[in-house]
């Protein structure tokens, strides 16, 4: 299998970042979305993101013009059928990627492989609705995808091993490192981080401590590098629900219930960084915790 073009499926904080590593590696890309307004706004946040590489020097002038010349954009999603590698980066709601598979399906070449950018839900399920169930895998990468070095890359049960060698392979000219995870949900990151978090929500929902003690207790007492509700907030509150849900459900195990006090913040639309608010108040100069 030889990748030369890519094409990524939503132009959100994953798709764009995903655009980003590949267009500057070498690879052509078509970034997709369905609205204009949130290409427009990807194209410029990769812009402005490789030219910090450029002012870090992390990435030549011609370089850095060479992989904004090599990202294109469009709103129609049978434009990507032609790639030889499609990730799918949108809502990590499994309806929405269904739909969104089912509706690239006809435009697709035969060598196409598709991924998914899926944080949990099952590869085997995605794949098994497609066409090509031993050309589907999980290519997860981790936010803020130029920074993040990881990869992880879930086979499904019908995923064939040269799939697997091809994807292994692009992942070395990333310059990225891949993590194989089994089709479990959530795979290996999120199984264990978003609990954490969920665990942070009910320490805060319990009164154990409020949010400035919670998030500097795990900063300074465990040395992360940020604290629980901080990084919950930066991930986006729902997508950490939506992940509680899928382990909930999928292992039907009540440690992984979330949190009440998450899905009401959720519910207020609250769901960090993005919103303005959600644990922290964004809307100032500076965060303020809002518990």
């Amino acid at each position: 299998m030889q990748f030369r073009t890519v094409g990524v499926i939503g132009a959100g904080q994953m798709g764009n970042g995903i655009a980003h590593v590949f267009a500057t590696s070498g690879f052509d890309v078509v970034l997709n979305d369905i609205s204009a307004e949130a290409l427009q706004s990807a194209r410029a946040r990769v812009e402005k993101n490789t030219a910090r590489q450029v002012s870090k020097g992390q990435l030549s002038e011609a370089d850095r013009d060479a992989a904004l010349a090599r990202i294109r954009t469009t709103t129609e999603l049978g434009e990507l059928g032609a790639s030889d590698l499609v990730i799918e980066a949108a809502t990590e709601r499994e309806a929405i990627k269904d739909q969104i598979f089912a509706g690239l399906a006809p435009s697709l070449g035969p060598h196409t492989v598709l991924t998914s950018n899926t944080s949990s839900i099952s590869i085997t399920r995605l794949a098994a609705k497609t066409d090509r169930p031993e050309r589907f895998m999980g290519f997860h990468f981790m936010n803020p995808v130029p920074m993040m070095q990881l990869v992880e890359l879930i086979r499904g049960i019908a995923t064939s091993e040269e799939t697997y060698q091809a994807l292994l392979g692009v992942v070395g000219q990333l310059g990225k490192t891949a993590a194989s995870a089994e089709d479990y949900p959530a795979f290996i990151v999120n199984r264990i981080l978003i609990p954490m978090i969920n665990e942070a929500c009910y320490a805060l929902y319990e009164g154990v401590g409020n949010v400035a003690s919670i998030d500097a207790s795990m900063r300074l007492g465990a040395n992360h590098p940020m604290g629980p509700l901080e990084l919950g907030d930066f991930i986006g509150l729902d997508t950490c629900l939506a992940i509680m849900n899928v382990l909930h459900d999928g292992l039907a195990d009540s440690k992984y219930r979330p949190c009440p006090l998450l899905v009401k913040y959720v519910e207020a639309g609250w769901v960090g960084r993005k919103a303005g608010r959600g644990f922290y108040d964004y809307r100032g100069d500076s965060p303020v915790p809002t518990r």
